[in-house]
């Protein structure tokens, strides 16, 4: 099958916020090429990567490249994501790059394999590594180890916002916590949040590629105390939970806060990300309003995720 190819060029911080366009238009893939990654990866000798090329140090470029799939009998997409993205200037007060988009057309088979070549084992918190389930991977006595299918993966955990949201998980998730995971995507927090003890998980989103995706990784990690469901939250008064998580653009995450209160216990936590420090304020300002309590707040490069209790 042939395909389109997307790249747009941006920063990093634009790259999360393109990258969940093109996931509204495409199950069949997106890679974010961002030097940085590589960069913070050397300096903190962290992961599986024990050496980086000179050569990509020395030609260091800040452009961040966001590539999506779409095939090519769905052609008339590409105008849909090109006028969504120009919008993007007018939309944040901040730089976003150029914003140039290259598109051509590929073969199915070469940009899958390249695509897979993004990824990698990625440890995040404090004993947890997301593994694609196509890599040859030996599980270490008390890892715990999640596993993501290729052309499923919405999240890999790789970003700053997820892996925040996985620390937070890990402090204050209990065996008898019920979580619900907000934006599901891949499942990855949800999944997360089973894996380390929760007695239940509820997964939501109103992208059904997301709710798929997230079905497929339950099952594919034998995950059996998980539901996944195709709805918005804020439509739902009788789902309730100990803690919800939620990984999504912080103008979103305000949208939510007079509503969601509904679906968490009294005194029960919200733990928000996919927030830039440039947006705290607004965000907590919101919650505060709501009537919650402001907890605590973790930061990671240009990103912050933050905790709230409901007071409601």
């Amino acid at each position: 099958m042939k395909y389109i190819e997307i790249t747009v060029h941006t920063n990093t911080m634009g790259s999360e916020i393109i990258s969940e366009i093109m996931w509204e238009y495409t199950d069949q893939g997106v890679a974010i090429n961002d030097m940085n990654d590589v960069l913070e990866l050397d300096k903190m000798k962290k992961g599986t990567w024990d050496y980086v090329d000179e050569d990509l140090i020395k030609n260091f470029s800040a452009d961040v490249l966001v590539k999506g799939f779409v095939p090519i009998s769905e052609v008339g997409k590409i105008s849909e994501i090109e006028n969504r993205i120009f919008a993007l200037k007018d939309y944040f007060d901040f730089p976003l790059g150029s914003l140039e988009v290259v598109k051509r057309e590929i073969d199915g088979d070469e940009w899958l394999e390249k695509w897979k070549e993004n990824f990698h084992p990625i440890k995040i918190g404090k004993n947890i590594t997301v593994v694609p389930k196509w890599l040859d991977y030996t599980v270490s006595d008390g890892e715990t180890v999640i596993w993501l299918d290729s052309n499923m993966a919405f999240g890999t955990g790789e970003h700053e916002t997820t892996y925040m949201c996985v620390e937070l998980l890990e402090k204050y998730v209990m065996p008898n916590t019920t979580v619900i995971d907000v934006g599901s995507g891949s499942g990855i927090l949800g999944i997360t949040a089973s894996k380390i003890g929760a007695k239940k998980v509820i997964m939501t989103d109103i992208d059904e590629c997301a709710t798929t995706a997230s079905l497929h990784n339950v099952k594919l990690n034998g995950v059996s105390n998980a539901e996944v469901y195709l709805k918005n939250l804020l439509d739902d008064d009788k789902t309730v939970g100990d803690i919800i998580v939620a990984n999504i653009m912080a103008e979103v995450l305000v949208g939510f806060s007079y509503g969601i209160g509904k679906n968490i216990k009294k005194d029960g936590l919200v733990i928000l990300s996919g927030i830039l420090k440039t947006k705290e304020d607004m965000v907590k300002t919101a919650y505060v309003n709501a009537g919650f309590t402001h907890i605590e707040t973790l930061y990671k490069g240009e990103w912050c995720a933050t905790v709230f209790r409901n007071g409601n």
